[in-house]
Order: structure tokens, then sequence, then C-alpha cells
């Protein structure tokens, strides 16, 4: 599982979110507040040339994880 840190350009990351949802292997993608405008949670590495064509994107940042572990909830 990857998590990948979107930047946009200024207005457009709700659009952005929405077409990154739309990816294939995408699981989750939200607009947030902060340095990023987007965070996007996929199944692998294979998201990212899509995911850096979605018009609006201007600088991504992938975080793989080391070792996921079952929720507790």
């Amino acid at each position: 599982m990857i998590f990948v840190l979107v930047q946009t350009d200024v207005g457009v990351a709700a659009r952005v979110a929405a077409a990154a949802a739309a990816i294939p292997g995408v699981t989750v993608a939200d607009d947030v507040t902060g340095p990023y405008d987007v965070v996007v949670q996929a199944t692998d590495e294979r998201v990212l040339p899509a995911l850096q064509k979605v018009p609006g994107v201007t600088r991504t940042l992938t975080l793989t994880t080391a070792l996921t572990r079952a929720s507790a909830a």
C-alpha cells in the first residue's frame, strides 16, 4: 500500500481528488488542508504515472508502507 501527498494548482484540489479517485488502484482520494492539497491511498505505485498526469497536479510525494497492521477497531 502507498500514500501519495499531492500539491495542486490553486483552486483545483477537489477536482484533482475526484480524478484521482477514478484511477484504477486508488482506494481513497481526499482533498485536505495543509501543505499538501490531496492525499491518495493506493494499492501500489502503478497508479503514479496516471496520477501525475491529472491536470492541476504540480508535485507528488510517495510514501510506501513498511508494514501494514490491522486496525484495532
